[in-house]
């Protein structure tokens, strides 16, 4: 008697490769399916242009914003230099203007004492020595002496303090100075004091001659 297997379930077939492909097809077909294709969105060339167009606008501002900066930066680099240079350059000023009655002090003695004193040759040669320090430093820091005897008188130099009518000098040239100027760098710093000459007035007529 042959057992009674009605109950027993078969096991399950695997599918061929024919039924894949034709399952693989069905969903392919499935109305259901997202389309990514046909129905998506696409630019026109005139949005693209504009957005061309708008990225180009923003790099340009972008790129002058940049100049813009640098020329900032490059002009305050510049004044920073300029300041610095000043500085240095007139820095020694309030210094030196201190020191410049000194030299004049050396100076004016060695102008008032005699060299054939042989009592005070001593001290008058280490007032020379002295000097010759002074002056060789002025020089080392940029300042330079005003000495005008002779020359024509230049307001932007000298201080006219007098006029003297002279016959040998040429109008307007300084006939003597009271105290030397200095530049510094260039720039004035003392102005020197000077007389300067002027043309003598006409004599007036003898007697003789008006009669």
């Amino acid at each position: 008697m042959r057992p009674h297997i009605g109950g027993q379930k078969r096991p399950a077939r695997p599918a061929t490769d024919q039924e894949e492909e034709c399952m693989a097809d069905e969903h392919n077909l499935d109305p259901q399916s997202p389309d990514t294709g046909a129905d998506a969105p696409v630019e026109s060339s005139e949005d693209l242009g504009a957005r061309v167009q708008a990225l180009e606008e923003q790099l340009a501002a972008a790129q002058d914003q940049s100049l813009r900066v640098a020329a900032d930066l490059q002009n305050v680099r510049r004044r920073a230099e300029q300041d610095v240079e000043k500085a240095h350059k007139f820095a020694l000023e309030k210094f030196a203007s201190d020191l410049l009655p000194v030299v004049d002090s050396l100076e004016r003695g060695l102008e008032l004492s005699s060299p054939n004193d042989e009592s005070i040759k001593a001290v008058r040669e280490g007032m020379e020595l002295t000097l010759k320090l002074f002056h060789d430093t002025l020089k080392r820091y940029q300042l330079e002496a005003v000495d005008p005897h002779g020359a024509p008188f230049n307001p932007e130099h000298h201080q006219a303090m007098a006029m003297e009518e002279s016959t040998h000098a040429e109008p307007g040239s300084v006939l003597k100075v009271f105290q030397k100027g200095y530049l510094l760098n260039g720039r004035l710093l003392r102005p020197a004091m000077v007389v300067v000459s002027k043309a003598p007035s006409e004599a007036p007529p003898s007697i003789n001659e008006k009669a």
